[in-house]
């Protein structure tokens, strides 16, 4: 998001957001950071665990869509990674964080099993829908363009 530990930055990556389809890429590269950071924030807080996995399996779908062209394997460019990032996420909205979490400190250990795993996996995934449409409108009208020009 800040262009550390090797990113590219929010400008790099709306460059590479707009080839993926995803327009205006710069607001969308901070949009999209700013969920990943609040919902990992969430998950290594244990705080309001299923809302961040909600969060993280948006996200996670979002990207994973994107790069599954290119395959599975990271190596290649793949999904792998927010593949599994969305998974374990998906995980632990069913299991909850564990008596080390801000949740279990505040009393919220019912925030757990199959009602709220189900909540957060559909929220994640229904969230990533509309990311998903808009950019399938962008992809399909840049190939009619190119059609066009062809």
């Amino acid at each position: 998001m800040f262009g550390r530990f090797g990113g590219a930055g929010p400008d790099g990556t709306a460059a590479v957001f707009e080839r993926w389809g995803f327009v205006p890429g710069r607001r969308l590269v901070l949009l999209a950071g700013a969920a990943e950071l609040t919902g990992a924030a969430s998950i290594a807080a244990g705080l309001l665990t299923p809302g961040g996995c909600a969060v993280v399996v948006g996200t996670m779908t979002v990207a994973a869509a994107a790069t599954a062209p290119s395959g599975f394997w990271a190596q290649q460019g793949g999904c792998e990674v927010p593949f599994w990032y969305g998974a374990v996420a998906a995980v632990l909205a069913f299991t909850g964080p564990g008596a080390w979490s801000l949740d279990h400190a505040a009393g919220l250990d019912g925030l757990d099993g199959y009602g709220w795993g189900t909540g957060a996996l559909a929220l994640g995934l229904a969230t990533a829908a509309v990311p998903l449409t808009f950019r399938s409108r962008v992809l399909r009208a840049r190939d009619a363009d190119h059609d066009e020009v062809t």
